[in-house]
């Protein structure tokens, strides 16, 4: 069952505990529109029931002139907050849109003795009081650490809340997630709580590593009818599947038994999360856009291939990023099929590098729509 915003216990006390920024020792110099300042841009979140803070930078204090759109970036992996923090600044500015859209970005603490496995330097280390999780639970919407537990999904839910009370102008508020950023975030689609009342919610999801599917089938390229074991086979990786067909089908489960489970799929979905088609049709509901770097594909320098999920489930869903993207298309397409096509937006040029993907030409109308 999908949450409502003020249901859950404690938030208007969460939202009444928003924390100020941090007073700097030195002045930066550098605005917070203009680049991330952990000593001066971050704020803190007082999770609900309890369950602890959660940090995010913000480009503009509470109580400064309200735009009506917020961009709320979420990081990758490593946690490079100030990173996709600054991405979402370059690319406001790349459409003109400085001071009339306010840029976020949550970072998802880790204990200290885990963080250097996801961990990106000059980030501040986790403060007392931080909500934990571990390195790549958050990405799944698993419950942080410690005794008062709270999913990052949840946590997602009380931040977007705490800006719709916060700048209370605001109209829209677009998340856009990179990478296993993009993961949290096309998982917490289905599962997120309504929207705050007068606010337009949407989803962007770029280059995610794997997909969440609703229903057991994968896209297998096919040419004459005959699977395809190596995509290139099909033509250049940015037009794929090009001379192939994207048949969906169910792979065999007895060569990779858990390539429908959660968080690859919703046969086991956990309890906590409700219903699988509830979420289907939640998901489909949702609006949502999709982008992909066109040269996010191989081993290649600039691909972060050591991180991506080369395991069964995520091999069935394509060879690499730009592929599983692809084969995500063609699903919504043939089998999602959502009142509103969605379709996949391909940025030329761009590795996985979401400074490159965000601040794109091709990225800036799914970014912000109806924004002048």
């Amino acid at each position: 069952m999908a949450r409502t915003w003020l249901a859950a216990a404690g938030l208007l006390a969460a939202l009444a505990a928003q924390a100020v920024p941090r007073t700097p020792a030195t002045d930066p110099g550098v605005p917070c529109d203009r680049q991330a300042q952990p000593a001066g841009c971050l704020l803190r979140l007082a999770l609900p029931q309890d369950g602890g803070q959660l940090p995010y930078y913000v480009s503009q204090p509470p109580g400064a002139t309200a735009p009506d759109t917020a961009l709320l970036v979420m990081h990758g992996y490593p946690r490079d907050a100030a990173h996709s923090f600054n991405a979402g600044l370059a690319a406001v500015q790349a459409a003109g849109l400085q001071g009339r859209v306010l840029v976020v970005a949550p970072l998802f603490q880790v204990a200290s003795a885990e963080a250097q496995r996801c961990h990106t330097p000059g980030e501040p280390p986790a403060q007392p009081g931080d909500a934990l999780w571990r390195c790549g639970s958050w990405l799944a919407g698993e419950a942080s650490d410690g005794p008062r537990p709270v999913t990052s999904f949840s946590a997602l839910d009380a931040l977007v809340a705490a800006l719709a009370h916060q700048w209370p102008g605001l109209r829209q508020i677009t998340l856009a997630g990179f990478s296993a950023g993009a993961q949290l975030l096309q998982h917490h689609v289905a599962f997120a709580a309504e929207a705050p009342g007068g606010v337009r919610l949407r989803h962007v999801i770029a280059d995610p590593g794997t997909w969440l599917y609703f229903d057991p089938v994968r896209p297998q390229p096919q040419q004459g009818g005959q699977p395809v074991a190596d995509p290139s086979a099909c033509g250049p990786a940015a037009a794929y599947p090009g001379r192939c067909a994207l048949v969906l089908q169910a792979p065999d489960p007895s060569a990779c038994p858990r390539y429908d489970r959660w968080k690859y799929g919703v046969a086991d979905l956990p309890a906590r999360l409700g219903d699988a088609a509830a979420a289907r049709a939640r998901y489909r509901a949702a609006e949502v856009a999709y982008l992909a770097g066109a040269l996010d594909s191989g081993p290649g320098p600039g691909n972060a291939d050591k991180v991506l999920d080369h395991g069964c489930a995520a091999q069935l869903q394509g060879a690499y990023r730009l592929q599983r993207a692809q084969g995500y298309a063609a699903y919504e397409a043939q089998l999602l099929r959502p009142p509103q096509p969605r379709p996949l937006q391909v940025v030329p040029g761009c590795r996985h590098d979401v400074a490159c993907v965000l601040p794109s030409a091709a990225a800036r109308p799914h970014l912000f729509p109806g924004v002048r």
